[in-house]
């Protein structure tokens, strides 16, 4: 493949007009339609934690405001928007057709999002240490269950960028690796938006 078949995608997905349907945009459509079920398993989560955030449903153990911390969570909102800037600007390196600049978007993202992870796991050990675990009452399930949720999506996108990075260095920029870098800046910045939701409807609001 030259490198001009190679690159070919990448400078069509900017192009001001399509002589016939895009494929990347079509694949793009498809992954919006899963972004939907998942913002749908994320809203009955909200809610069951909207329910059970009441003292009655703590059974006498701690509440929200024992266990939140809105530093700490503003540290890794931080973190987390930091990560969605380095991927951006790994975009900005597909647009110009920059491998390097694309991988060491993605790494930095990568890492951002492993400092992010390091901060929640070690949140869940220090109240795990201190006898906080999900099975001490509903109100500390919801609280674990929300959490983790969106913890293990971070941890996908993370293995699925680890991916990426090997095809961007393999491959290049051909159709496939072009639709699964967007459809995966959509996953990261949707992450980055729940992590909002949740610093202040968790963290800010139970704290107060």
């Amino acid at each position: 493949m030259s490198r001009t078949e190679t690159l070919t995608p990448a400078h069509r997905l900017w192009a001001r007009h399509h002589p016939e349907p895009d494929p990347i945009a079509m694949k793009t459509l498809g992954f919006w339609l899963y972004m939907l079920s998942d913002a749908l398993i994320f809203a009955g989560l909200f809610a069951a934690y909207a329910v059970l955030d009441h003292k009655f449903n703590a059974a006498g153990g701690p509440q929200i405001k024992n266990v939140v911390h809105p530093l700490e969570a503003f540290v890794q909102t931080v973190v987390v928007f930091t990560s969605v800037l380095a991927y951006s600007l790994a975009m900005v390196g597909l647009k110009a057709r920059n491998r390097m600049f694309v991988l060491a978007g993605l790494l930095s993202a990568f890492v951002l999002g492993g400092v992010f992870l390091g901060l929640e796991i070690n949140d869940f050990a220090t109240l795990v240490a201190h006898g906080i675990t999900p099975e001490r009452s509903g109100l500390m399930s919801i609280f674990f269950v929300l959490i983790a949720t969106h913890g293990l999506h971070m941890a996908f996108g993370m293995l699925w960028m680890a991916v990426m990075m090997a095809q961007v260095a393999l491959k290049g920029f051909t159709t496939e690796v072009v639709t699964r870098l967007l459809n995966l800046r959509l996953f990261w910045v949707f992450q980055a938006s729940i992590w909002v939701c949740m610093f202040v409807f968790v963290y800010l609001n139970g704290a107060f």
